[in-house]
């Protein structure tokens, strides 16, 4: 590396920084849901830039502002009936069942101690906008079928783009749209999988996030240090990591970073 892990940390967050701040509490948050996951006996795995983190620096990307996590399908269908008897007050399962105007197919876990604005304000909508850590459900499809639900999931990000509409015709749009997405379009595309062969392993349809996972690279799972402790990674995470990133220990433009919000504050617990 060009940089030395110490001079990352100092450059991008150290200690007491709004962003090593923000990062603490997200790993507070991880360790929550962690001990929820054992305790239900419910497998999932550190995935995206967290898992790269942990391979890279043994915890945050210095410059990293969220926290991903990802678990099969029918695995993240039971935590979403867990998460809300079992979270503490402080934090909150966000879905569309638990806030109407949210607009994502994958789940959040919320801080309620904190706000957050994201660029694009997409957000705004939202009933919870703190700190959180994004929950992605993997399943079985061809890419010709989850390019398609992608498309599908992007006429809501055009209905929140259109500034000729006032904000109650928006929400009204894209609730109608979520609603047939979720309950005739989706489940028409995952009827349909079924009947290709060979299959990858994809983000839930809905998401625009369509790299494939192996099975035989998640499973069994490991875990790996991650900011002083330890927690559940793809078995083979090597592999796993060269096929979402190719060489993962070079690090990026440095000049070409991007955050993902604008506002971020902390409000007394």
């Amino acid at each position: 590396m060009p940089y030395s892990e110490q001079e990352l940390k100092q450059k991008y967050n150290p200690e007491g920084s709004i962003l090593r701040r923000h990062q603490m509490r997200m790993l507070e948050m991880l360790e929550t849901i962690d001990a929820i996951c054992k305790k239900h006996h419910i497998p999932y795995w550190l995935s995206s830039g967290t898992l790269l983190g942990a391979a890279r620096h043994k915890g945050f990307i210095p410059w990293d502002d969220d926290l991903d996590i990802e678990l099969l399908r029918k695995d993240y269908l039971k935590l979403m009936e867990i998460l809300p008897q079992e979270l503490p007050d402080n934090l909150v399962l966000q879905n569309n069942e638990t806030d109407p105007n949210y607009i994502f197919i994958f789940a959040k876990v919320r801080d309620r101690n904190s706000y957050m604005e994201e660029y694009g304000s997409y957000d705004r909508i939202f009933k919870e906008r703190g700190i959180y850590i994004d929950i992605f459900p993997l399943e079985e499809m061809p890419y010709c079928l989850a390019w398609i639900s992608e498309h599908m999931q992007g006429q809501i990000f055009n209905q929140l783009n259109n500034k000729r509409l006032s904000e109650e015709k928006v929400l009204k749009r894209i609730h109608a749209i979520y609603r047939f997405n979720e309950r005739i379009g989706y489940p028409i595309l995952r009827f349909l999988s079924k009947l290709f062969i060979n299959n990858k392993l994809r983000h839930s349809f809905g998401t625009a996030f369509h790299s494939p996972r192996c099975l035989n690279e998640i499973f069994p799972l490991t875990d790996m240090e991650f900011e002083g402790k330890r927690f559940p990674v793809p078995g083979q995470t090597d592999a796993f990591l060269r096929r979402y990133y190719g060489d993962y220990m070079k690090l990026p433009d440095l000049d070409n970073l991007h955050p993902h919000y604008s506002k971020i504050e902390f409000h007394e617990e």
